[in-house]
């Protein structure tokens, strides 16, 4: 059966790459499909979620968060679809797409974390910046696929695409320029996002802008916040981080801005992690999380052109505040630590060697002295103006994972390394 929440409008793709053959499948079904066998989504079981990958086999990875993610959104949208009055058989929220946005949302992101972030994003002040989101959208439009030495796009359709806008603020508009922006030749996807009105024309502040969201990509933020608010706390309590010595601790610092349902959760907590029956109690919550959510309209000036913009989701304010709850006590007990700190510190630092060593040899003009990267970046590099080859130097190392960033900072600098074995 056709589903009328979506329009052509909805499907139209967006840029070069491989021409969508659905056979039977929907735009949204391949959207999905070519995330889950891309190598930038496979990169992400390499890449840190909150500690490096690798140390343990049962920490999360940015590949499991993100697949838990698209779990949670799928299991929002079904709830969705089954209680909301508006929604039905031939008119609902698609699973395909929301679930495709879920898995993508992380795709973007460096090595190392937030670490890596920052540090690239200070790399690049002077050339456009860096921020994950914004590199999510650069690499579904602009590099998702290569031949040689040329780069395309996956031709995402504009839900999709829209979906991934989690922030719409260009780089030179953004106040702060630290995070929560997309890059100014990105303004190219906002026009196609919506081709008839600006987003900036209809929102005064950068806060109202950011804010905006259609409701596909507001499942995925909800969702986001559930896994990693949960989740992050299950890998804390499994590390040894989180203690019930540490949150009642915590408890007695924050005294004044807990309230009484804080702390008989927080108790609640506490019995578990003594009884070892936590990851249980923190999976209901879950669920809990996943039914607090309801559907509702709102009025807008692109409700008129797509659904995705005439609904939005509601959630039940004691689940967002229970939510954050749980967020805060991750950040206190397990990012905030010197343990995290250091290794961010020095996953950071390594990332910036590793650019102002590339940046210099790349910066000589139409040679360079060694061939540092790969032949098809190498090549691709010397036939690039300044800018766009510092722009390309950031695609190549924010795609690295840890354990690529690692040893190619052990080949360049480290004495001792390099044997037949260490060149692999």
């Amino acid at each position: 059966m056709k589903n009328c929440f979506y329009s052509a409008y909805d499907f139209e793709s967006i840029g070069q790459g491989q021409a969508k053959h659905q056979k039977g499948r929907t735009p949204f079904e391949v959207d999905r499909d070519r995330i889950i066998y891309s190598p930038a989504f496979r990169r992400l079981q390499s890449k840190t979620q909150v500690f490096l990958s690798g140390e343990f086999d049962f920490y999360r990875t940015r590949l499991t968060h993100s697949i838990e993610v698209s779990q949670i959104g799928r299991s929002i949208v079904n709830h969705l679809n089954r209680t909301a009055p508006e929604l039905g058989d031939g008119f609902h929220i698609d699973q395909d797409l929301v679930e495709s946005i879920c898995l993508a949302h992380d795709i973007g992101h460096p090595s190392f974390g937030h670490a890596g972030e920052r540090v690239l994003n200070e790399m690049m002040l002077e050339a456009g910046g860096f921020e994950g989101n914004a590199q999510n959208l650069r690499i579904l439009v602009d590099l998702f696929y290569r031949k040689g030495s040329t780069w395309s796009g996956m031709n995402p359709t504009r839900a999709f695409l829209d979906g991934m806008l989690k922030y719409k603020i260009l780089f030179s508009a953004s106040e702060a320029k630290k995070n929560h922006f997309i890059y100014d030749f990105q303004e190219e996807v906002l026009r196609f996002v919506s081709p008839d009105v600006a987003f900036s024309e209809c929102f005064e502040t950068e806060k109202e802008l950011n804010g905006f969201k259609s409701v596909e990509c507001r499942i995925m933020d909800w969702a986001d916040d559930i896994a990693y608010s949960i989740h992050d706390l299950d890998d804390g309590i499994r590390a040894g981080f989180i203690t019930v010595k540490k949150v009642r601790n915590w408890i007695d610092v924050k005294d004044k801005e807990i309230t009484g349902s804080d702390t008989e959760f927080l108790e609640s907590l506490c019995s578990a992690i003594q009884d070892d029956t936590f990851s249980s109690f923190l999976a209901r919550r879950i669920g809990e999380f996943i039914h607090a959510t309801s559907l509702v309209k709102r009025d807008n000036p692109f409700a008129e052109k797509t659904n995705r913009y005439l609904y939005d989701i509601e959630v039940v304010e004691e689940s967002r505040l229970l939510c954050n709850l749980l967020k805060k006590l991750a950040v206190a007990l397990v990012f905030h630590t010197p343990q995290v700190h250091q290794v961010e510190f020095k996953g950071g630092r390594i990332l910036r060697q590793l650019f102002e060593v590339m940046d210099s040899e790349y910066a000589k003009g139409d040679t360079a002295d060694f061939q540092l990267l790969p032949a098809h970046y190498h090549s691709a590099l010397l036939e690039m103006d300044q800018e766009r080859r510092k722009r390309m130097l950031c695609d190549y190392l924010s795609g690295m994972t840890d354990g690529f960033v690692v040893r190619t900072y052990k080949r360049l600098f480290d004495p001792d390394f390099g044997s037949i074995l260490d060149l692999i």
